[in-house]
């Protein structure tokens, strides 16, 4: 199984006592900043983007009931990045 994730480099602007208090919870569960802010923002936009495996396969009674829509196209995948995402598609698809 693959286990790497290719991440982005970013930067942000924080008030001081803003990054203080994430430098002291991240240290709290023993994990760096960027590690702590990843998970963080990771778990406030799972609800709202929900990862499915590329692999997820819908059941077939479901397709069935739903009129068997199609997956998505790479068109509408790179149109919609909310979609690629919540599908678990690299947003970057050529």
């Amino acid at each position: 199984m693959d286990t790497t994730t290719t991440r982005v480099q970013t930067a942000f602007r924080l008030p001081p006592d803003l990054l203080a208090r994430v430098k002291l919870f991240a240290r709290r569960e023993n994990l760096s900043v960027n590690s702590y802010v990843e998970h963080i923002l990771d778990k406030a936009t799972a609800l709202v983007f929900p990862k499915l495996p590329k692999d997820f396969q819908i059941p077939e009674e479901l397709l069935q009931s739903a009129g068997c829509i199609p997956a998505p196209s790479e068109q509408e995948l790179k149109n919609d990045p909310r979609l690629a995402h919540a599908l678990g598609y690299d947003q970057s698809i050529h």
